[in-house]
């Protein structure tokens, strides 16, 4: 919980730092606490929605609480996202979280 309070504080000072709602997000996510990574992750996807790294995390979180349409749908946004910034590497991830989603091996 040490980290986590570091990151609200610096959160305080900051509160439009995109890369501390990312870090707050994966402390929650790191916990198994998915509902609060979710909301993090929105907040984060308001402010920066080209933030691309989010859409593998959020889709994750969202099929772990059992959302998984919700989380395909994240898929597909993260997909059109990266396509559209040309990362490559974050593309195939997607694509490929998704497939495996789709065919519940994850």
């Amino acid at each position: 919980m040490e980290r986590m309070e570091h990151i609200k504080s610096m959160l305080a000072a900051e509160p439009k730092d995109e890369f501390l709602h990312y870090a707050m997000a994966q402390e929650y996510q790191k916990n198994e606490q998915y509902q609060e990574a979710i909301e993090w992750y929105n907040k984060l996807k308001e402010l920066n929605p080209d933030y691309v790294g989010l859409y593998y995390h959020l889709a994750e979180c969202l099929a772990k609480s059992g959302a998984k349409s919700e989380a395909m749908g994240v898929y597909d946004q993260g997909i059109e996202v990266a396509a559209r910034l040309q990362d490559l590497h974050a593309l195939s991830e997607l694509k490929n979280a998704r497939l495996n989603l789709e065919m519940d091996l994850t």
